[in-house]
């Protein structure tokens, strides 16, 4: 029994926990362009290898909820120009965000270094992956930035999004929660990288990494969504 207590602690000691999600202090357009000063209120969570390390950070309000993710990344790549397009097959960021944490009709929303999006209700979850793409989240809006070193290089991008509550409502999930959210409220999530350093082979070196680690080689596994909180 002892020992088992103690795998049981370790297990969830190793486990990340959820997200608090401040409320913005700044408005759209400044959020959407990613100064740091602007974000100062949202602490950010980061994974993955040092080479290819990826942070993230999330706001409020009253319109929806804007999202930012920092990718390290000296060479990103990209050739889907299309909405919808099996972005996951080239180099993107994600995340998935299950409204009422039922791990059915949640959506995922991901961002390439081309600002290209895919948006996408997953109507059921692996292992019997079932995905609506004719779904969209109406309104949303993303940016990507480029950051470069003192020779001109590039190191990394930035991707940030803004997701209206409004087009969250043609989600099945949506009758049972309230939208805008109230403070406290909370939704599962997950978030993820998927970066591919060979672009002639891109499943060879492949780096598909999630905050919080999956038990299968499947990111659409709810039992790995975390809390995503509603805070001041």
């Amino acid at each position: 029994m002892i020992a088992g207590a103690l795998l049981t602690l370790a297990l969830a000691a190793a486990e990340p926990a959820g997200y608090d999600v401040a409320r913005a202090g700044s408005d759209r357009a400044a959020l959407l362009e990613g100064a740091d000063a602007t974000w100062a209120k949202a602490s950010p969570i980061s994974w993955g290898p040092e080479r290819y390390t990826t942070s993230f950070r999330a706001l409020w309000d009253d319109a929806g909820l804007y999202l930012r993710w920092d990718a390290t990344d000296p060479d990103p790549w990209w050739t889907m120009t299309k909405r919808d397009e099996w972005l996951w097959q080239q180099e993107v960021v994600e995340i998935f965000l299950d409204i009422d944490g039922s791990g059915t009709n949640y959506a995922e929303v991901e961002v390439s270094p081309g600002n290209v999006i895919c948006d996408v209700r997953m109507v059921t979850p692996w292992p019997n992956k079932q995905m609506d793409y004719a779904w969209n989240l109406d309104g949303l809006e993303s940016r990507v930035h480029f950051a470069t070193d003192a020779q001109g290089q590039k190191t990394g991008w930035k991707a940030t999004a803004f997701l209206p509550w409004s087009g969250f409502k043609s989600l099945p999930s949506a009758a049972k929660v309230t939208l805008p959210p109230r403070e406290g409220q909370s939704f599962r999530f997950n978030v993820f990288r998927v970066e591919r350093p060979n672009r002639k082979d891109p499943e060879k070196d492949a780096v598909e990494v999630a905050w919080s680690k999956p038990p299968v080689e499947s990111f659409h596994v709810p039992s790995a969504f975390r809390s995503f909180v509603f805070r001041k």
